[in-house]
């Protein structure tokens, strides 16, 4: 997925948008398959526990890690990514041995992005307290970390405590990457310090000025990073592909969702890529035409100049 100064493609799943019907999501797995074939960078899965209509996103439905450990076995080279798991919601027990097992049977191809959560409705629905997210969140990254390090363990940490015991599996690669979503209810200098990468909200996409404030942003963010060395920044964006290349980029629904041809895409792509993001995830729920025929269009027109890059093989995972 990341190389510096490089941009890379993912998809965001679900690739149709749920409005009170399952069929809907009938034989995406088929078009995941399709999408690893394709080589894609990732595959990106949302966790939503609740469905609040007055939110009016049910993410894409099924359980994260669930959803994740089956595409992981329907799939062989396509990164595997949550954005974002809501780490103030979930145990970092739950988490960890949830992330370390898909992991492993991924052959380690699972990337953690991470939040504190955004929907006041789930809160109090876990017996939690909305505003205190931010200390929860942080909290859990402090102890999920600690939980991936090797042999018996002693933890003492607000969420939990115990003496001598060890967190089984272990990830595939002997860690899982944490990248933080947007600001996590953290300082910046905290997200420079503690996460594996940032994945943050796009600004405007239908003018070249979105592109040129996240840039400030993303080095804002490098500046603080302690060692100085490389770290991913990725960004997002609802994409509606029309079948027309030329057709101009044009914000829908307040900016939410953009429309454009794919010469405008790729207008876009480049101006992040130049603003140093190194992932993009776009998600094509809203787009009109046929799941099929956008990913297609996508891997054949604009793929190839965001290529995926070579890595490391997939880890045995003959399980």
């Amino acid at each position: 997925m990341f190389a510096p100064d490089r941009l890379t493609l993912g998809i965001f799943l679900p690739l149709r948008f749920y409005e009170g019907d399952m069929t809907v999501l009938a034989g995406q797995a088929d078009l995941v398959k399709q999408i690893d074939r394709q080589e894609f960078a990732a595959v990106w899965v949302r966790d939503v526990p609740l469905y609040a209509p007055s939110f009016g996103d049910a993410g894409q439905v099924f359980d994260p890690f669930t959803y994740l450990a089956f595409l992981a076995a329907q799939t062989k080279k396509v990164a595997l990514a949550t954005g974002s798991a809501i780490f103030s919601l979930r145990h970092p027990i739950d988490l960890a041995k949830a992330s370390s097992t898909i992991d492993q049977l991924s052959g380690g191809r699972l990337v953690l992005g991470i939040a504190s959560g955004d929907r006041p409705v789930e809160f109090p629905a876990y017996g939690l307290e909305h505003g205190e997210r931010g200390t929860r969140f942080a909290q859990a990254v402090e102890y999920f970390r600690q939980l991936m390090r090797p042999g018996h363990l002693e933890i003492d940490s607000p969420l939990g405590r115990f003496n001598r015991a060890e967190l089984l599996p272990k990830p595939a690669a002997g860690a899982i990457p944490l990248i933080v979503t947007s600001s996590s209810g953290q300082s910046l200098p905290w997200i420079a310090e503690h996460s594996d990468g940032w994945l943050t909200y796009p600004d405007a996409t239908h003018t070249s000025m979105g592109p040129q404030r996240l840039a400030e942003k993303i080095r804002a963010w490098r500046t603080l990073i302690p060692d100085g060395g490389f770290r991913p920044h990725m960004t997002n964006e609802w994409l509606d592909l029309s079948d027309d290349p030329d057709h101009p980029r044009t914000p829908l629904r307040n900016g939410y969702v953009l429309r454009t041809g794919r010469k405008g895409l790729i207008a876009l792509l480049e101006e992040w890529q130049a603003a140093g993001v190194n992932h993009a995830a776009l998600g094509i729920q809203f787009s009109q035409r046929p799941a099929a025929e956008v990913l297609e269009e996508l891997a054949k027109e604009v793929l190839p100049l965001f290529p995926s890059h070579p890595g490391p093989a997939a880890l045995p995972a003959a399980w």
